[in-house]
C-alpha cells in the first residue's frame, strides 16, 4: 500500500493503491500533495477538482469541500488532522521535524482562522502514527533545533515530537482536551507502517481525512457533515 511515486515503486502499482484508498472511502476525489518539508499551505477549492487533479507543492491542505479526501504520505513524519466542527473545515498536515522547527501547525491553524473563520478553541486535532520519543534520535540537535526544543528532549539525543506538536497546537489556541495522539511509533511498528528510520529505502503509508456529506438515504435528517478519519498502512 505504498502511496508515493517518488520512492522507486512501479507507477501503476502506486496508482492502484491510491484507487484502493479512494474506493475504501467512497470518495469522489483523492487529493495529494508534493510534500517538500516546507510550510506552504494549500486551500483546496472547487475549481481544483477539475480533471486532472493537480498535486500542489505543499505540506498542508485545508478544505471545506464535502467528499474531498486529502492524503498525507508518511514514513516517520507526523500527519496531523485538524477539524473545525463549527464551519466544517478540515486540514491534513505533513509535519516532520522541519515542520516543527518552522511551526507549520501554528501556520495552518492561523490560515484556518483567516480563510474560513475557524476559532482555534473549537478545532480538534489528531496526531497519527509517527516517530516516537523512543526512536526520534537527533545527534545534531544543537544545530538543527532551537534551544526551546530542549524542553522536549528525552535522554541525550532523543526528542518527544508528539509532545512538541501538542505544545505548538496549544500555543496556536487549541484546547488540551481537543488534541489526541495515536502514540504509535512507526519505527517500532514496521509490521504495520513504513519507516524511513527503520528501513531506509521504503514506501510511504497514507493518512486520509474527509468530511462526508450526508447521502440521499440520510436526508430524513437535517443536512449534516461528519468527520471521517482513516489511517492506512
Amino acid at each position: 500500500m505504498n502511496t508515493s511515486y517518488s520512492v522507486g515503486d512501479q507507477p501503476d502499482r502506486v496508482a492502484s493503491n491510491l484507487r484502493i484508498i479512494q474506493a475504501a472511502l467512497d470518495a469522489p476525489c483523492l487529493a495529494t500533495m508534493n510534500q517538500c518539508h516546507g510550510i506552504d499551505v494549500h486551500l483546496l477549492k472547487g475549481h481544483h477538482l477539475r480533471k486532472p487533479l493537480i498535486s500542489p507543492a505543499a505540506d498542508a491542505t485545508i478544505t471545506d469541500l464535502p467528499d474531498a479526501a486529502v492524503l498525507v504520505k508518511q514514513a516517520d513524519c507526523q500527519a496531523v488532522i485538524l477539524f473545525d466542527p463549527e464551519n466544517h473545515v478540515t486540514a491534513n498536515v505533513h509535519c516532520g521535524w522541519r515542520g516543527n522547527v518552522n511551526n507549520i501547525l501554528g501556520k495552518v491553524v492561523l490560515t484556518m482562522r483567516r480563510a474560513y473563520g475557524s476559532s482555534p478553541d473549537h478545532i480538534v486535532a489528531a496526531i497519527g502514527p509517527s516517530l516516537g520519543p523512543c526512536c526520534a534520535e537527533f545527534v545534531d540537535h544543537k544545530t538543527l533545533f532551537p534551544e526551546t526544543f530542549d524542553a522536549f528532549r528525552v535522554g541525550e539525543d532523543h526528542f518527544d515530537l508528539w509532545a512538541l506538536s501538542r505544545h505548538q497546537l496549544l500555543m496556536a489556541g487549541l484546547r488540551t482536551e481537543n488534541i489526541v495522539c495515536a502514540k504509535i511509533c512507526t519505527r517500532c511498528r514496521t509490521d504495520l507502517f513504513f519507516s524511513y528510520r527503520g528501513e531506509g529505502t521504503t514506501g510511504r503509508f497514507g493518512t486520509v481525512v474527509m468530511i462526508r456529506k450526508t447521502r440521499e438515504k440520510d436526508m430524513a435528517e437535517p443536512l449534516k457533515a461528519r468527520q471521517e478519519m482513516l489511517f492506512i498502512a
